[in-house]
């Protein structure tokens, strides 16, 4: 059993990894893709991200699907040679949040691939993983591994989309065109937008961003004032997808938001400060957005039935044991915007 594993920062190894166990109700996933995602590249780069720390060894990856090819002896929802999308998220369904039906807020939560808890919950990024039943979607026969491995990240941006409410009409702007800011635009175009704009520091992401649903796109390095039209008569945007975790982005394309809008913060970049006589003089309403619940079962149907195509955003796919250049190839915004690992 080969894995990708982080040891620090830039110390990436593919290694020999334990298996995880098999239990009743668990099934084992040949892996065939995985997607590298943001944090995976912050446990890359810097060993972790705020406050949370790589502090042992711990296999990468949460974007992932494959066929199941082993089953527990209770397992009853899927079968032997299915191919499926697996849900990262494993709540613990008994805490007040879970109870509530916040269940991405829940006390207990296992999130393959995350050093929140420790024991670390090691990742996706192996050549097979054992996880729940539940967490093993079934995939439509048209649809491909890589699709399937976007999953995780396209019900992100659905959850963030219900965060906004009504998207039907509304006037929408993207700050960051990243996997996730793209990905936002494809939520918002199939919502209703009439309109959404993205704004980036690079060509290449933007171009991506308009072939999935941009009605325009503006390069905030080239033109830093491009917004400013946008700010008049006090913003004319319903609703901000923030998707960069940069303060500036934000700070900028406050102005352009009306009175009254919605700002969805998706980007994490650390903490921030905040306009706050700005944001109480125009009533803008800030909402967070954190990871996703009902939304991966609705990803996976939306793709499956031609609704939503994810495809464009999935730039290279690069075997699982070059994953350091791999990882170096998802760090550099000009080349790539959804890089995948293939197992």
């Amino acid at each position: 059993m080969l894995g990708v594993v982080i040891h620090a920062p830039k110390d990436l190894r593919v290694e020999e990894i334990p298996a995880t166990p098999l239990g009743p109700r668990d099934v084992q996933v040949r892996i065939a893709s995985g997607g590298i995602c943001g944090s995976d590249l912050h446990y890359y780069h810097h060993g972790g991200f705020g406050v949370v720390r790589i502090r042992e060894p711990m296999a990468l990856g949460h974007e992932i699907a494959g066929t199941v090819e082993k089953v527990g002896a209770e397992v009853s929802r899927v079968t032997v040679g299915q191919r499926v999308a697996v849900n990262p998220s494993r709540p613990c369904d008994d805490c007040r949040y879970c109870r509530a039906g916040q269940r991405n807020q829940c006390l207990d939560m296992r999130f393959i691939g995350s050093a929140m808890r420790f024991p670390h919950v090691q990742g996706g990024f192996r050549q097979a993983l054992a996880v729940d039943e539940r967490q093993a979607i079934p995939i439509a026969p048209g649809m491909t591994m890589a699709e399937a491995a976007m999953a995780e990240p396209l019900a992100v941006c659905l959850h963030a989309a219900s965060r906004a409410g009504s998207l039907m009409g509304a006037r929408v702007l993207v700050t960051g065109c990243g996997p996730i800011g793209a990905l936002a635009v494809v939520a918002a175009r199939f919502g209703g937008a009439a309109e959404i704009v993205v704004t980036d520091v690079s060509a290449y992401p933007l171009s991506l961003a308009r072939s999935v649903g941009a009605t325009h796109a503006i390069n905030i390095a080239e033109d830093p004032k491009a917004l400013a039209p946008y700010g008049q008569d006090k913003g004319g945007f319903d609703v901000l997808f923030e998707a960069s975790g940069n303060e500036a982005a934000l700070l900028g394309a406050l102005e352009a938001v009306r009175p009254g809008g919605i700002v969805v913060q998706l980007g994490l970049g650390g903490d921030m400060k905040l306009p706050i006589n700005l944001i109480v003089a125009k009533e803008i309403q800030l909402r967070g957005t954190f990871r996703f619940d009902g939304e991966f079962q609705l990803a996976v149907d939306l793709m499956g039935s031609g609704l939503i195509d994810v495809k464009p955003l999935v730039s290279q796919t690069i075997p699982f044991q070059r994953a350091v250049e791999a990882f170096e190839l998802a760090s550099d915004r000009s080349r790539a915007m959804k890089v995948q690992l293939s197992f």
